[in-house]
């Protein structure tokens, strides 16, 4: 009884934190800039010691006023998140497997680069011996989940405010009127682009009113829009059929275990394929010093002593795992030598990095592999949809 209470004491400090460090990673989003206390914090580091900070009309802090309008991001966006992992809970309660209720990861940086949290995860505490459990505890969560995203985005997309309200973002944009795109872009870099997925393209395309949708490179500071937009993103990724991913567990429950262990590292091929295409090309080791060159070369064989730790469990031989590493590189190469404009997503190697090394890509065998029913082939095959609509290739463009 005094564990599972300070079990849920954990859980309800988590959640807490949580909020807390989103709203503020919320602020920190809608207008730019950080709070206070870090710019003093970052000031005592400099050696300033207690002397307090002068500020000018070019650092615009951030306090309790923006910290509670940081809420127009936490609670759509952890309403999401938790919405998606009661759908495992309570999928899992129905099957009678042994679930916690969710821990909630809080990470801020005090700087608008994180999103105030890690996600969310609850801990089966009981094996799952049926292919059917797992598929159903697997679909539960990212359709519960993709359903609150959809109300989100909705609700973002038709209540967009006055195209003046960047202004209060933006105060130095005022002086150009609406036509402020004209003249504020000429020098975009460190702007930052939200990547088009099919359904946040339709949202855009055929949801919004014209006249008052944001810029591109104003997304950002759209609470709702930029809630809903993540959560389609970690809804997307939680799809990814590998491994013991939300969509590890539907595509193992729609085909089975030999089919998977054979599908499973094909896939995870292609995407750290993907992530790595235009990392290192044969132009770049072709130009430049022989300093560069070794220097690159350098880089290089990091690089593939890093697939090899990501494929390494995707077979039972080491020797497999460097042998899948290489032909990735050689494809790499080859593919960029072709063309030298397709560029991958950089960003989803740390997430490879955690497939194959932590959660890995093969799914955990069961006793029981009854095939799933034509209801269920159909949810699996809408998940597959989900999945589609959902994933941006390049989720987060950066201007440089």
């Amino acid at each position: 009884m005094q564990s599972s209470t300070r079990t849920y004491i954990i859980q309800a400090v988590l959640f807490i934190l949580t909020v807390i460090t989103t709203t503020m990673a919320g602020a920190e989003w809608m207008y730019g800039n950080i709070f206070s206390f870090v710019y003093d914090f970052a000031y005592l580091l400099m050696g300033k010691g207690a002397e307090k900070p002068v500020t000018d009309e070019t650092v615009k802090l951030l306090g309790w006023p923006q910290f509670l309008q940081g809420f127009q991001f936490s609670i759509p966006f952890l309403a999401i998140l938790t919405i998606h992992e009661f759908g495992h809970y309570f999928v899992a309660r129905m099957h009678q497997v042994k679930v916690t209720l969710p821990y909630y990861i809080p990470l801020w940086f005090g700087i608008s680069n994180s999103i105030g949290t890690m996600g969310a995860f609850i801990r089966i505490k009981s094996v799952v011996r049926s292919r059917l459990k797992f598929f159903d505890i697997g679909i539960a969560g990212p359709l519960a989940g993709f359903i609150a995203a959809l109300a989100v985005l909705w609700y973002g997309f038709t209540h967009l405010p006055p195209p003046e309200y960047i202004f209060s973002i933006h105060p130095e944009y005022a002086r150009f009127g609406l036509s402020y795109p004209q003249f504020a872009y000429e020098n975009a870099s460190g702007n930052i682009a939200l990547g088009d997925n099919i359904l946040f393209w339709m949202f855009k395309t055929y949801v919004a009113d014209p006249a008052r949708l944001p810029h591109a490179y104003e997304m950002i500071h759209y609470p709702y829009i930029f809630a809903g937009y993540l959560a389609l993103f970690f809804t997307s990724l939680n799809l990814i059929p590998i491994g013991q991913l939300d969509g590890g567990h539907i595509l193992y429950g729609l085909i089975g275990k030999r089919r998977f262990d054979v599908v499973a590292p094909i896939l995870f091929g292609f995407f750290a394929f993907y992530a790595g295409l235009g990392l290192f090309t044969a132009e770049s080791f072709a130009t430049g010093s022989n300093a560069i060159f070794y220097e690159r070369f350098f880089y290089l064989a990091i690089y593939i002593y890093f697939l090899y730790i990501c494929f390494k469990r995707a077979s039972d031989s080491p020797m497999t795992g460097l042998m899948l590493s290489l032909i990735v590189v050689v494809g790499q190469f080859a593919v960029s030598y072709i063309r030298p404009d397709w560029q991958g997503s950089t960003g989803f190697l740390p997430f490879i990095f955690i497939l194959g090394r932590f959660l890995g890509i093969r799914h955990p065998d069961t006793d029981e592999n009854e095939p799933l029913d034509a209801p269920r082939i159909i949810l699996g095959i809408c998940a597959l949809i989900i999945f589609i609509i959902s994933f941006s290739p390049t989720p987060f463009i950066l201007i440089e």
